[in-house]
């Protein structure tokens, strides 16, 4: 019997993304890599149109029957797209290839959150994600770019509203009464391209060092890459609706009275 599981890996080409590509495939598994560029499937998961023609690219390759998704995909510049991206980018996608997880014997979903979300956020964008108003959200997120002292604070509302999303989606109709997990994973400090311009700027990186300390020193990609794939293989039968925090003891160090 053919073991293998197929994978889609949104954000494939860089970063997270990209390491948990590479360990998927050397355990054997099957993986589809999704990205903007330099990818299997090219999308641009900001728009309608990208997220449509990467859900036919998927079932197209994948027969129809995915048994996992990663979607590591998303942006840290703050702008309208943090929310196109990090919230509706993953959210869309995943829901359109529900029937595709169903078919699996073991559907797998892991989304790529952050610890960030545990920070300031904005409520109203929040909310306006939860209520799948891509049009609100984007307009909240464009009013805080544009206003807030901390434009910033998009980033980990997005973050957290799809985190959230995961948390509810897990138990919906749908999701477990069909074999679907759906997780998220929140890293703290990761070294990737999209972290260099804080560590480059002295004064940058005092502030993330202090918002988001690492004990154990600074993750690298394949340490998420490693709990994603764990998350997405079948062995990982009865995790569903968490948010795991992969963040080096930043959020213990932190929050230390905190459990969730």
């Amino acid at each position: 019997m053919d073991t293998t599981r197929t994978v889609a890996v949104t954000g494939a080409a860089s970063g997270i993304g990209k390491a948990t590509a590479e360990l998927l495939r050397a355990r054997g598994d099957r993986v589809i890599d999704v990205d903007l560029r330099d990818a299997t499937v090219t999308a641009d998961l900001s728009t309608q149109e990208g997220r449509d023609h990467a859900v036919a690219e998927i079932l197209r390759l994948s027969d129809g029957v995915l048994d996992g998704l990663v979607t590591c995909a998303g942006t840290s510049q703050p702008s309208t797209l943090m929310v196109r991206i990090n919230y509706f980018g993953t959210t869309r996608l995943v829901e359109a290839l529900q029937p595709a997880l169903a078919a699996s014997p073991a559907g797998r979903v892991a989304i790529v959150a952050s610890l960030a979300s545990t920070q300031g956020r904005d409520d109203a964008l929040v909310e306006a994600c939860l209520a799948d108003d891509e049009d609100a959200a984007v307009a909240r997120a464009g009013e805080l770019e544009a206003s807030h002292p901390h434009p910033y604070v998009i980033y980990p509302s997005s973050k957290w509203a799809v985190a959230r999303w995961a948390r509810r989606t897990a138990v919906a109709p749908g999701w477990a009464d069909q074999g679907i997990t759906v997780n998220a994973v929140g890293p703290g400090v990761v070294r990737t391209p999209m972290t260099d311009g804080l560590f480059a700027d002295p004064a940058m990186k005092e502030v993330m060092d202090a918002a988001m300390p690492s004990p154990l020193g600074y993750a690298q990609p394949e340490a998420i890459g490693a709990v994603l794939g764990f998350l997405v293989s079948a062995e990982a039968s009865n995790v569903t609706g968490q948010l795991l925090f992969v963040d080096s003891g930043a959020d213990a160090t932190v929050r230390p009275d905190i459990s969730i």
